[in-house]
C-alpha cells in the first residue's frame, strides 16, 4: 500500500485559546499579504514593503522630510537613513537642502521613482481587491478603519 494512503489526516489544532489575541490573528492574516506583496510587487518591481510604503508616500507628499517619512513608517532615523541610502542608489529618490530651512533635507523621487511609485500603486489596488475579495466594500473600510484606530491608541 503507498505510503500516502497509510497516512492519517491530522487533525487541526483548536485555536480557540488564541482567538482573542490581535497579535495572532493580524500575524495569520498577514501571511496572505506578504505572499500577494511578493507576488504582485515584491519580485516584479524587486521592492521590499517598506521601500514601496517609502516610494508611494513620497509620490503623494512632494517635499517630505526624513523626519516625516520616519515617522509615517513607524522607523527610528537611522533606519530610515539606510532606506533613503538604498533608493537613493538605485536612483529613485534625490535628497536636497530645503530653501526655507537650510537645516532641513528634503527627499524627492526622481522621474524614475516617480514612475515606479506609481506603477507599484497601481499594482497594490489590484493585490487588495484580490487579498480582501472574501470581504464586502463594507467589511473592507470597517477593517481598515479599526485597524487605523488601533495604530492611533498604540501611539498615544
Amino acid at each position: 500500500m503507498p505510503a500516502s494512503k497509510d497516512k492519517q489526516k491530522t487533525p487541526g489544532l483548536d485555536q480557540s485559546c488564541l482567538q482573542h489575541l490581535l497579535g495572532y490573528q493580524i500575524a495569520r492574516a498577514d501571511v496572505p499579504t506578504r505572499r500577494a506583496f511578493a507576488e504582485h510587487i515584491g519580485r516584479p518591481l524587486e521592492l521590499s514593503p517598506v521601500e514601496f510604503s517609502s516610494l508611494v508616500l513620497l509620490a503623494f507628499n512632494p517635499a517630505t522630510t526624513p523626519k516625516q517619512l520616519a515617522e509615517a513608517l513607524a522607523m527610528v532615523a537611522p533606519a530610515v537613513t539606510v532606506l533613503l541610502d538604498r533608493l537613493e542608489k538605485r536612483g529613485l529618490i534625490e535628497r536636497a537642502r530645503s530653501d526655507s530651512d537650510r537645516r532641513a533635507q528634503i527627499v524627492s523621487l526622481t522621474d524614475a521613482g516617480r514612475e515606479l511609485a506609481l506603477k507599484a500603486h497601481a499594482l497594490s489596488m489590484d493585490m487588495e481587491r484580490e487579498v480582501l475579495s472574501a470581504l464586502s466594500a463594507a467589511e473592507r473600510a470597517i477593517l481598515i478603519e479599526l485597524l487605523q484606530k488601533v495604530a492611533r491608541a498604540a501611539r498615544a
